[in-house]
């Protein structure tokens, strides 16, 4: 069974032409990260497709954002 964590969420702007993106502090603070070969660090965050294109399409309103867990 694949773990996750929730990490946030996505909508759509008021006016339909963006999307917000809204990452949870404490979550972000706790996620599981990983450094690249040049020293970068990154926190891999997961949103998956069909639910962007239905946000998109105005089909659904928020979608979540999560971190597959490793361990």
């Amino acid at each position: 069974m694949v773990k996750s964590e929730l990490m946030g969420y996505v909508r759509r702007s008021n006016n339909g032409k963006a999307l917000k993106i809204s990452i949870n502090a404490d979550a972000f603070n706790k996620a599981e990260r990983y450094q690249t070969q040049d020293g970068q660090e990154y926190v891999a965050m997961v949103i998956r497709l069909d639910t962007i294109y239905q946000l998109i399409e105005g089909q659904k309103d928020v979608t979540n954002i999560t971190q597959i867990l490793n361990n």
